[in-house]
């Protein structure tokens, strides 16, 4: 099976339009498919519900050697239950499943809600501080604490730090991508020797918790975990809760931009805090496409998708689409009030189901620390001085340029809508449209 000649390779360009790059190229095909190429191999751009079907099917596309060096190295970590398939990917899903239930997800947010509030009681009328590394710093003591991992204070901040340069480092070339790599080396170091401690009986661990599940889990073959294998598995039940600072920072800037759902935010309405976590999930970007390779020659829709290509599914145009979003720019939390969510239908963090599949197993727990500090933040009297909150989409991940710089004057008492926080210099649309649609190019 062939592709279609003369491909350039779009390696550049996808780092210089971010977001973008993927929907742009798929929309200037006539089948909405994308033939490129990315990091010197042949790519397919797919999107939507039936494409994440075909993605997600390991019948069509495997992760195994699909996940680049440079992202392992910053993102995931070598032997990575990221980079299995088949058997040995449901059996090492199996450990993040036993540690992730639902009642341990509770458990989580509750540690990171009650460090959140701790840390806040602290914070001084007028203060400036920075929501993003406020919220890197509760998240990170609350989910340690929470999964049994032991954190001195006097090192929370620079654990902190590292989990959030790991994300942060992950889709870029530079000093960003080496300050990641460095803060992985650091932190599974750290992680190795927890899991050391824990199998010579040189430290005590709770019961079922993260730490204690990881130092004993066995693979499919029966074999415990190489120690640096278990300390790249409890690092990804750490790291990815604290790349929840985005989705936090995201939820600010919406309630900044759209002050009219602190209300019901503030009075705690458990389902429509919920419903708006996903919301901010689905609007603001994260993860702009994950990718795999085809397992055999393969057809998408009479397009040609070759043996090893690679196969690229578009997240920031799936949770974009019109055909399965209304208004898909506007960002409407009730969209998802008394609505059950389809597995392949808003993709943030990947589609399926994530007992079987790559879907990411720590998305309950994200969805139920942004909802809890959500709330948290539309019960707080703030000002929001003047800063930059442009969110360009060419960085990845994006954020509000600021970090979203606040005051705290108090708490919110939940009648919040008489009032307001002094606005901020002329905020950007979040979510501004792919180049190739009819808006302005990203900034």
């Amino acid at each position: 099976m062939r592709m279609p000649r003369g491909l350039v390779d779009e390696s550049a360009l996808a780092l210089l339009e971010g977001y973008a790059w993927l929907p742009g190229l798929r929309a200037r095909s006539d089948t909405g498919v994308a033939h490129t190429r990315l990091l010197g191999q042949r790519a397919v751009g797919l999107c939507g519900v039936d494409a994440a079907r075909f993605f997600y099917d390991e019948d069509h596309v495997q992760r195994r050697s699909a996940i680049p060096i440079p992202l392992q190295k910053t993102l995931f970590g070598r032997g990575a239950v990221h980079t299995l398939d088949g058997r040995d990917h449901r059996d090492r899903k199996a450990f993040f499943l036993s540690v992730l239930t639902t009642g341990a997800v509770e458990g989580i947010a509750e540690s990171v809600g009650e460090t959140w509030d701790r840390r806040a009681a602290g914070w001084r009328p007028d203060q400036e501080l920075v929501l993003f590394d406020e919220a890197a710093r509760a998240i990170t003591r609350g989910v340690c604490r929470a999964v049994g991992i032991p954190l001195a204070e006097a090192e929370a901040d620079d654990v902190a730090r590292d989990l959030i340069a790991m994300v942060d480092g992950f889709a870029t070339p530079g000093p960003r991508h080496w300050r990641a790599r460095r803060a992985r080396s650091r932190r599974e170091a750290w992680m190795s020797d927890l899991i050391s401690a824990v199998r010579n009986g040189r430290l005590e661990v709770t019961p079922d918790s993260a730490l204690d599940a990881a130092a004993r889990h066995r693979d499919a073959d029966g074999r415990e975990l190489a120690t640096e294998v278990a300390a790249v598995e409890l690092l990804n039940i750490i790291r990815p809760t604290a790349a929840v600072s985005w989705f936090v920072t995201h939820a600010a800037h919406a309630l900044h931009r759209w002050p009219q759902h602190r209300e019901r935010l503030a009075a705690g309405e458990e389902e429509f805090a919920e419903s708006f976590a996903h919301e901010v999930r689905r609007f603001y970007p994260f993860a702009p496409f994950i990718g795999g390779l085809a397992v055999r020659d393969l057809t998408w829709r009479g397009e040609p998708v070759p043996q090893g290509a690679m196969v690229l599914l578009d997240l920031w145009g799936h949770d974009h689409d019109p055909e399965l979003w209304d208004e898909p720019y506007a960002f409407r939390p009730d969209r998802f009030v008394g609505r059950d969510i389809g597995p392949f239908e808003l993709v943030p963090q990947g589609a399926g189901d994530p007992a079987t599949g790559h879907r990411c197993p720590g998305e309950p727990t994200a969805v139920a620390i942004l909802a809890g500090l959500a709330g948290r933040l539309a019960r707080m009297d703030y000002e929001v001085p003047e800063q930059d909150l442009t969110i360009s989409l060419r960085r990845i991940p994006a954020r509000p340029k600021s970090g979203f710089v606040f005051r705290p004057r108090g708490r919110r008492e939940p009648d919040v809508t008489a009032r307001t926080s002094r606005p901020a210099t002329a905020p950007a649309e979040p979510a501004p449209r792919p180049r190739s649609e009819s808006s302005p190019a990203p900034r």
